[in-house]
């Protein structure tokens, strides 16, 4: 759930380097046991799925766009594993932006003047 971490960081914070690969999927898991368990499982999955589409919508949601439409947007993306290259996930609002070069720090005399 890294992807979840990126997109949840601060706005205008969140970056990738030019060759990263970015994906987000639906959760996951296995159960086994009696049928009441495995309903118990399958029901908490979709809970689950249920949240990170929100918080996806939430941190990513694109400018003019509708909650209902960002929540549809994610909910498609979430049926498979969903891989973007750097410009693609830019493009999903998951990140700000991508790191071309180091950007200066403060008080660093080795990045010129």
């Amino acid at each position: 759930m890294g992807s979840l971490l990126l997109a949840a960081g601060e706005k205008g914070k969140r970056h990738c380097l030019p060759n990263a690969s970015i994906m987000i999927h639906q959760p996951s898991g296995g159960a086994s046991g009696q049928a009441t368990d495995i309903a118990i499982h399958a029901k908490e999955i979709l809970r689950i799925r249920h949240l990170l589409t929100n918080i996806y919508q939430r941190h990513c949601a694109k400018e003019g766009e509708t909650e209902a439409q960002g929540l549809e947007r994610f909910e498609k993306a979430l049926e498979r594993d969903y891989y973007m290259t750097a410009q693609e996930a830019l493009e999903f609002g998951i990140i700000d932006g991508i790191l071309e070069k180091r950007p200066p720090f403060e008080g660093d005399s080795s990045s010129g003047p």
